[in-house]
């Protein structure tokens, strides 16, 4: 499986709109995700953008589960709409505790925070977890259905 994300200058750099609002030039347009190469028997995705930077401790800036198993892409600002996120899926709380996509704001200084945005296909159609579950909880729930996962990385600075 591959994931790509067409948002990122010269296939590495989060531009200034997808950051947070308090970050200049951030409007919190959440990134668009395609991803191709889907393991047979897929019957739904996870998806997530996860800040690994040590400073950031895993900071969860977006996390979408039972994305149905026909979706090849999350459009451009889709977090948060009926039409433009994939019908069925859920967006589970971020970091911040708000539901949907959270934009990077990194900690001034801080040095440049790798986004890892990930899509995991798995062979069941659904999990069983409301919107304000964790991470954690997500992963147990997925268990043994993961059938393949595909990370990028987009790296972003303040």
């Amino acid at each position: 499986m591959k994931v790509y994300c067409p948002a990122l200058l010269s296939g590495k750099y989060i531009p200034n709109k997808f950051a947070h609002r308090g970050v200049t030039g951030g409007q919190n347009v959440s990134l668009p995700v395609h991803w191709g190469d889907v393991p047979a028997g897929t019957k739904s995705f996870v998806f997530s953008v996860i800040d690994r930077h040590p400073a950031a401790r895993n900071w969860v800036h977006w996390f979408v589960i039972n994305v149905p198993h026909s979706v090849r892409e999350i459009p451009e600002h889709a977090s948060g709409t009926r039409d433009r996120m994939p019908a069925g899926s859920l967006e589970l709380r971020n970091s911040s505790g708000g539901l949907g996509y959270d934009g990077p704001s990194p900690q001034k200084n801080s040095g440049p925070h790798e986004y890892v945005i990930t899509v995991h296909a798995l062979s069941v159609e659904a999990l069983h977890v409301g919107p304000y579950s964790t991470v954690e909880e997500c992963r147990q729930e997925m268990g043994t259905s993961v059938l393949e996962t595909a990370s990028t990385v987009g790296i972003f600075q303040s």
